[in-house]
């Protein structure tokens, strides 16, 4: 079975879609289908909505602390990929100005 290509939305998508379901009062369910989304994909959205617009909600990403996040995760991966590097280059320097060959 071959999987459809993922589709990408832009976040004025996403919010139109939500606003439709929010104001018509429409299950999520006949809003996705009306509007050719996966029905999980829209509930999704919903729910991340229900959070960006929550004061104090606890345990709960907003989906600009969410950016934020996958940005900290992508910044860490390469300081520690330099720092491992910058380690394996000062063993090396080190081993070979103690070599008496040298």
């Amino acid at each position: 079975m071959t999987q459809k290509p993922r589709r990408l939305f832009t976040d004025e998508q996403k919010a139109e879609a939500v606003r439709i379901v929010n104001q018509s009062g429409k299950p999520v369910s006949q809003v996705a289908k009306e509007m050719g989304l996966t029905e999980s994909a829209l509930r999704n959205w919903v729910k991340q909505n229900q959070i960006d617009h929550q004061p104090n909600s606890q345990g709960q990403l907003t989906s600009a602390e969410r950016k934020e996040l996958i940005a900290l995760r992508r910044d860490l991966k390469r300081v520690q990929m330099e720092r491992d590097f910058l380690k394996k280059a000062a063993t090396f320097f080190a081993k070979e100005s103690s070599d008496p060959m040298s």
